[in-house]
């Protein structure tokens, strides 16, 4: 299974490899911001399916309103917060300067 991944991953990066020479990098900037946030939305409803939480179990939420949340290109940090308090969870937000990998640069903004 191991090589399928593999395989994949090597598929995904011609793809993008040949992507690259074609398009401009305008594009392809906009391509890349499009699938960072379709990354978060994944995120969102993955964690809530991983902790075992139907969008009609999150308190103070509808379920139209889970849905709607889960699929919006961006949102409040109030209602992130919110809802990632009903999955029972903490959130933390980070910043730390731009390129650096250092843990000793980041700052805490937000835990709740």
């Amino acid at each position: 299974m191991k090589k399928q991944n593999n395989n994949s991953n090597e598929k995904y990066k011609d793809f993008f490899e040949e992507s690259e020479k074609t398009l401009s990098q305008e594009r392809i900037d906009r391509a890349k911001q499009k699938a960072k946030k379709t990354i978060q939305q994944i995120r969102l409803g993955e964690l809530r399916k991983q902790l075992g939480i139907k969008q009609t179990e999150l308190k103070d939420f509808t379920q139209s309103n889970v849905s709607r949340l889960e699929s919006r290109p961006d949102m409040k940090i109030s209602t992130l917060i919110d809802y990632i308090h009903n999955l029972g969870m903490e959130i933390e937000i980070k910043v730390r300067p731009t390129g650096k990998s250092s843990k000793k640069e980041e700052v805490l903004l937000l835990k709740g």
